[in-house]
């Protein structure tokens, strides 16, 4: 059985790239366009990791996780932040809403699928 990856990016180039990248290692990838409508695509199945952006439009990265973390079914699942930001403050910020890995974009594919394969449940 594969393991399913949440992406949360409001670029659909940038969803692509991503979905791509872990598509051709294996993974089953679901999309959603900010956090709100990943919020609503958390519908009972198992996630087995979430790479969301920070800032995004109706519902920021943090916010999101922030929320999926209330979720007792999705409280544990580990997230990366794949973000432009490179602050220490906004990565003591994504730590502090559950957050496990943070990459700065660009990325690397084989930079993603590492953090992937070691964050993957």
């Amino acid at each position: 059985m594969s393991k399913t990856i949440l992406i949360v990016d409001d670029s659909a180039s940038l969803r692509q790239v991503v979905a791509l990248t872990l598509k051709g290692a294996g993974y089953d990838v679901i999309e959603a366009s900010d956090g709100r409508d990943a919020l609503g695509k958390l519908t009972g199945q198992k996630i087995h990791l979430v790479i969301s952006d920070v800032n995004m439009p109706h519902m920021d990265g943090l916010s999101f996780v922030r929320e999926m973390k209330k979720n007792a079914g999705y409280r544990f699942t580990p997230v990366i932040m794949l973000t432009t930001e490179a602050g220490e403050d906004k990565k003591a910020a994504g730590q502090d809403a559950g957050a496990k890995a943070w990459v700065v974009k660009p990325f690397q594919p084989q930079q993603m699928l590492a953090a992937v394969s070691k964050l993957v449940m």
